[in-house]
């Protein structure tokens, strides 16, 4: 009997050896998704956390506007976002990165153009998760955001009264001993909040 010598047999080993390289390709891009993902979720929950802090500035300035008019002091600082803030947006911040499944891991008031702002740092719960690349169960996605508390509103003259005037086109007249937070017209149309870069 005649032994046939040929090339029967050799795809088999190369096969196995393409498939184990497609493999392994996939399951980094899996991954580098993941590690997307996690990244995606972390600049979500810092978004949100600086916007809270910037929302409840909003709120603490047009409740500053309100006392300063009833204690008879200065209420254009207040108006037009120079008003002293207090610690409040800290927590908030906070509880908007926990809702969002992170935590807050650096916290700080910064002035953006004179208005003041807030930059937070935010770390996710959860780690990245087990991948083929070494390390990553113990890595954690990072972000930070930065927000702010843009003024529309700018005082008039008027001696009397409370009057002012907001980038909407709207004017504004209050009489100082008889005005409430219910007179205010939307604090969204006397101060805006967004996220900066």
């Amino acid at each position: 009997m005649r032994r046939v010598v040929g090339d029967a047999g050799q795809a088999l080993p190369l096969f196995i050896w393409v498939t184990g390289v497609v493999l392994f390709v996939a399951f980094a891009f899996f991954a580098f998704a993941q590690a997307a993902v996690a990244r995606n979720g972390a600049q979500t929950a810092a978004d949100a956390a600086a916007l809270a802090a910037a929302n409840d500035a909003r709120a603490e300035l047009a409740e500053g506007l309100l006392q300063a008019v009833e204690d008879g002091e200065e209420w254009l600082d207040w108006l037009e976002g120079r008003g002293a803030l207090g610690g409040t947006a800290r927590s908030e911040a906070a509880r908007l990165a926990a809702a969002n499944s992170a935590t807050v891991s650096g916290f700080g008031v910064e002035d953006t153009n004179g208005w003041p702002g807030y930059r937070v740092s935010v770390e996710l719960n959860d780690s990245v998760g087990d991948s083929i690349i070494p390390g990553t169960e113990g890595m954690y996605a990072k972000a930070v955001a930065a927000s702010v508390v843009e003024p529309l509103c700018e005082g008039m003259e008027d001696d009397a009264n409370v009057s002012f005037r907001c980038s909407n086109g709207s004017e504004y007249e209050f009489d100082a001993d008889d005005m409430s937070f219910d007179d205010l017209p939307d604090l969204a149309d006397m101060y805006s909040v967004h996220l900066v870069k």
